[in-house]
């Protein structure tokens, strides 16, 4: 996060109404990106499982709301204790706040941080639920997630954006979440993955999207409110490198998005719309972490190198027999870090910080500075997640059960299904005044 990487005024600084106004805006941006991870997620799956998949987004904005208000946010932004977590009992509960109380260095309250970052510690744990698609029982899923933030997210957010943790003395730059959310996401669900194990039928049964639609509005919505998850992070909006930071959000997203699809037609034949979706996604995931290091130039060859490299990974499920369904390891994990690495060889040095890149005379420094960042994130959350599902599994049971996930996830775990066809004919009605059948004598002459 910015506040990892800016230096603080030497004036007390004041409440900006601008900046506080438009840190709301972006935090309202960020919410909207849930729902749209829930449609994105909700119209790649089959028909029978595509309401279990909006509620396992949606859900976290319920259950990481109120974790985060009684203590996450005392955790992950507090005052650190060895670099490794924080606390300030003055923010258990947010009780302890004044309602004008400045975020540290900044001209926005503390309240505004707080639900900024909110946002961020809601849509984490709904990343990896995409990779969980069709066979994790819902009350598992809640208390994983309620775990899951508290044992990993927390604190991994204290390592990179609190002050005092160790990757952010360390001077790891992830100026929106390129460690802290998506390779702390896709690290989890690899964890989770290796416990539960496929679905029935993998590789065998196709699994095809039930609504590309569904997928399209999602990634649209996604696309909008990364707007406010990249920008939003310089927590205002003094300075230009926000402005910087918006624009390489939507150039490097448009390079990823043409990358993929430029791959898809040379491997596969076609342009497909789950494609041009996805390269999208892989874009804005690595240009997370990267946008307030890099030129617009920087970011074209962000966004194309993850769109190329995040397109090849997705096909790794198969070769090496775990079963992602949403390829959150494809793109999450491998975006993330391809982004967090090139860091160290696209920053100008201009931007954001001093700090400059292989490609700019900066040497090797930044970039071995980036790995261990990428590699301390990915290997905690893999281990960690793998053993959360791991007891959950042995005592409360992670998975339906197979007659279960077969007749349909939606139907056993919400006693819903997505789309009701009852009255779009066929009915007993609609038979009683159907043309009869012909006749075998009129059959016959027919013939």
């Amino acid at each position: 996060m910015a506040s990892a990487i800016t230096t603080l005024a030497a004036d007390a600084p004041t409440l900006s109404a601008a900046n506080t106004g438009f840190m709301l805006i972006c935090s309202a941006l960020v919410m909207l990106m849930t729902p749209g991870l829930a449609f994105f997620y909700g119209g790649m799956v089959r028909v029978k499982s595509s309401l279990n998949m909006l509620m396992m987004s949606f859900i976290s904005l319920g259950i990481v709301t109120i974790l985060w208000v009684l203590y996450g946010f005392s955790l992950a932004f507090g005052t650190d204790s060895g670099s490794l977590i924080g606390w300030n009992s003055d923010y258990v509960g947010l009780s302890g706040i004044g309602i004008t109380e400045l975020w540290d260095g900044y001209t926005i309250p503390v309240y505004v941080f707080a639900v900024f970052q909110l946002m961020f510690a809601v849509i984490t744990p709904a990343l990896i639920s995409g990779a969980l698609a069709d066979r994790v029982k819902f009350g598992a899923w809640v208390l994983f997630t309620a775990l899951w933030v508290t044992v990993v997210y927390f604190p991994v957010a204290h390592w990179v954006w609190g002050a005092g943790g160790w990757l952010f003395e360390l001077g790891v730059i992830d100026f929106a979440g390129g460690t802290a959310v998506h390779i702390n996401a896709g690290a989890a669900a690899l964890g989770v993955i290796l416990v539960i194990g496929k679905r029935v039928g993998f590789k065998k049964d196709p699994m095809r999207p039930h609504s590309l639609p569904l997928v399209m509005l999602g990634a649209g919505l996604l696309w909008f409110g990364w707007f406010g998850f990249n920008a939003g992070s310089w927590l205002g909006n003094d300075d230009g490198v926000g402005a910087v930071m918006f624009v390489n959000t939507q150039v490097a997203t448009a390079a990823a998005m043409l990358a993929w699809l430029a791959y898809e037609k040379l491997r596969h034949g076609s342009f497909t719309t789950l494609g041009a979706a996805s390269g999208a996604v892989a874009g804005l995931v690595a240009i997370t972490p990267s946008g307030g290091a890099v030129s617009p130039l920087g970011a074209i060859a962000v966004g194309a190198i993850a769109g190329l490299l995040c397109a090849m990974a997705v096909g790794l499920k198969y070769k090496f027999g775990y079963d992602d369904s949403l390829d959150v390891i494809g793109v999450h994990l491998v975006g993330g870090v391809v982004g967090s690495l090139l860091v160290g060889l696209f920053a100008t040095g201009g931007v954001q910080s001093d700090v400059a890149g292989l490609f700019y005379g900066g040497g090797l420094e930044q970039l071995g500075k980036q790995a261990v960042g990428v590699f301390a994130v990915l290997a905690y959350s893999l281990v960690a997640s793998a053993l959360l599902a791991f007891l959950l599994d042995k005592t409360i049971g992670m998975r339906v059960s197979e007659d279960d996930e077969v007749a349909g996830i939606d139907q056993v775990e919400h006693a819903e299904t997505a789309y009701d066809f009852s009255g779009a004919g066929g009915g007993a009605a609609s038979r009683s005044t159907a043309a009869p059948a012909p006749s075998a004598a009129s059959k016959k002459v027919d013939a």
